[in-house]
């Protein structure tokens, strides 16, 4: 299946459009095809992005740090935190040094949700599987290529 018949658009004025148009529409279309892992654990792709950061600290992190390695960079990191208190997966404490600053931290809950998910982390695969290693390889390639421009801009 090709873009244009996805998104019914007949031409493109160059390649370097359809790339980009591709990629937003493939970005999309991922996102939307690995929902139901996220949905499984009634998390949005950007509270799972937060957990796996906080399962991996190894020291509690402040919402800016959060953010900084966020892979969606426009989300408020600070309200999708405060939901995931509210969900009691996740844990805020004043940091022991400077009253100002807050640490955020997994709770028991929360890495039992992730430890569960994983079960099905073969879903998150599936978007892809029908790449070959090279392809795949390829594709990473590329996809760095790009961010690269867009980093020296």
């Amino acid at each position: 299946m090709g873009l244009e018949k996805d998104i019914q658009q007949s031409k493109f004025r160059n390649e370097w459009l359809k790339a980009s148009v591709n990629l937003l529409f493939t970005s999309n279309w991922v996102l939307e095809y690995q929902k139901r892992h996220f949905d499984r654990g009634g998390l949005t792709p950007q509270q799972y992005n937060i957990l796996r950061i906080l399962k991996g600290s190894k020291t509690p992190l402040s919402t800016a740090k959060i953010r900084e390695k966020m892979l969606d960079k426009m989300s408020d990191a600070g309200r999708i935190v405060d939901r995931l208190i509210v969900k009691g997966i996740v844990e805020k404490r004043v940091n022991k040094f400077d009253k100002r600053l807050v640490d955020i931290t997994i709770s028991q809950k929360g890495r039992e949700l992730i430890d569960w998910m994983d079960n099905y982390t073969h879903e998150l695969d599936d978007a892809t599987d029908n790449l070959t290693i090279e392809e795949a390889q390829q594709l990473n390639a590329l996809l760095d290529k790009i961010r690269e421009k867009s980093s020296e801009d």
